[in-house]
């Protein structure tokens, strides 16, 4: 399969393992220097036994604002869905709209050290829907029929807000997330983080009308702004009464939607995904890791005036992994620099465990608020059985972040509040048909525990999918070895590889 840009900046194919092809990968400075302007890019790169709802975007800067799409896998001709065949298939794709550049918009924040504007507006393919001035001409329609049984394929593309989604008067059966299936359940309300996917069954089991779909923001950091907006779409029977001329068309019916802040639903929802069937997951592990996320405030630089650190009081918004706000490089990708020997882009010492040990989500020292900055990498061996604890911290706030790995669907075999025990935690872990996903939304004030099998060699960045943490340092680049012969190892770097 083959993908061409033009322009400046990189693609990426959102949840795609591409095994053995990290230089299609597409996040910038990781494993491509980006496109120069009226240059190109072939990626090249094949699919292997992935099915289900994935999506593309741009990995540079806030280009995926607008830069997003779809990207469905069917199953293989002759074989069928793991549940009843839809009468239709729609993506849904839930965006996030500034009425400004959004480039201008995270620019400007990286000149004051403060927060980014917060979005105006949500869309549905596009569009805000019927509850924003100015918009109602092209809200979304999702058609259905009585009797029909449709498949929705919910994408979360917005840039920085985790998002509820519902739709009135109908329940749905959950199938499918991140492009693995999942054991059916029924529920009314979904929660996506960025970069998440869901796909439900929908039922034309309701009185024949036209109903809202709806979407708004899950908001959990405490005393941060956002957009508190609802995006619209519609959901339209085919047989429902057409509008006789010169009377209004009929209202569709609008959904309540979870509070804000209805961190329970968001951990009920989390807590039904389960896998198909019973699952290969590691149980000896070679790799046990521990890594912290969260936000931190750097104090204002002496050569800075107070213009340039507009965070609280007076200092500029950072973020990090085990105290390491990432820094990109800027002249050599990470992958390149590993393949060809280059010294000093980037550094092995990425620590697998908190420097220091503290009370993650209490009340954290303000001497742990600062933490430093670098290029700093995990080497994993190929193959090794890795275990990594995502432990939120309460440093400036607690929230949810979506953490998502480059390269690798992992299982996500537990979840909690409070600081992760392995002690009193391990005896909860569900090895047994746990969720496989690319992207998990560790919750807020807690932790989430995830195990896979490092068998794809390449660099494979793993980072928060709120892209206002990414530009901050929320991130970190696991540098998996290549095992032995062809099979085991990276391809090598195509000729048309972009330079810096």
């Amino acid at each position: 399969m083959l993908e061409e840009k033009k322009g400046h900046g990189t693609l990426k194919r959102h949840g795609i393992r591409q095994i053995r092809t990290g230089w299609a990968d597409g996040p910038e400075f990781v494993t491509q220097c980006p496109i120069r302007p009226g240059e190109s890019y072939t990626y090249r790169f094949t699919i292997e036994g992935q099915e289900g709802t994935l999506w593309w975007h741009a990995h540079s800067s806030w280009l995926r604002a607008t830069v997003y799409g779809a990207l469905i896998i069917h199953p293989k001709q002759g074989e069928s869905y793991p549940f009843t065949n839809p009468k239709r298939e729609t993506p849904i794709l839930l965006g996030e709209w500034w009425d400004a550049n959004p480039i201008d918009v995270v620019r400007q924040a990286t000149q004051t050290g403060g927060a980014p504007n917060v979005s105006d507006a949500y869309t549905i393919n596009g569009q805000p829907g019927d509850l924003y001035k100015c918009s109602t001409q092209g809200t979304t329609i999702v058609p259905i029929d009585s009797g029909e049984t449709n498949l929705l394929r919910v994408i979360n593309a917005a840039l920085n807000q985790p998002l509820f989604f519902t739709i009135a008067n109908h329940k749905f059966t959950v199938v499918g997330a991140d492009a693995s299936y999942l054991k059916p359940f029924t529920t009314t309300v979904l929660m996506l983080g960025p970069g998440q996917t869901t796909d439900i069954l929908i039922k034309g089991d309701q009185p024949p009308s036209r109903y809202y779909i709806a979407a708004r923001a899950y908001q959990s950091a405490q005393n941060a702004g956002f957009d508190n907006t609802t995006t619209t779409a519609i959901l339209e029977y085919k047989s429902a009464p057409c509008p006789s001329k010169g009377v209004a068309t009929i209202k569709p019916l609008m959904p309540s939607l979870p509070a804000y802040n209805d961190t329970n639903t968001v951990t009920a929802f989390s807590k039904s995904l389960r896998s198909p069937r019973r699952v290969e997951v590691p149980t000896e592990i070679d790799e046990n890791l521990f890594f912290t996320i969260g936000l931190g405030l750097n104090n204002c630089p002496p050569n800075f005036n107070s213009n340039q650190c507009q965070g609280p009081n007076g200092t500029r918004f950072t973020a990090s992994m085990n105290n390491v706000s990432f820094v990109l490089p800027s002249n050599i990708s990470i992958l390149q620099a590993q393949h060809l020997g280059v010294q000093g882009v980037f550094t092995t010492d990425f620590p697998t465990n908190p420097p220091l040990q503290f009370d993650y989500t209490g009340n954290v020292s303000r001497s742990l608020w600062q933490p430093i900055s670098g290029t700093k990498v995990t080497k994993l061996k190929f193959g090794s059985r890795v275990q990594i604890v995502l432990q939120d911290t309460s440093i400036v706030t607690s929230e949810n972040h979506p953490i998502h790995l480059h390269g690798y669907d992992f299982y996500v075999v537990a979840e909690g509040f409070g600081n992760f025990d392995p002690k009193k935690d391990t005896s909860k872990f569900n090895l047994v048909d746990p969720p496989q996903r690319n992207t998990v939304a560790v919750p807020v004030n807690g932790w989430s525990v995830i195990r896979f099998v490092a068998d794809n060699p390449g660099a494979w960045i793993m980072h928060c999918h709120l892209d206002v943490h990414i530009g901050w340092g929320l991130a970190t680049v696991l540098l998996v070895d290549n095992g032995i012969g062809l099979l085991e190892s990276i391809e090598a770097p195509p000729e048309d590889l972009p330079l810096c």
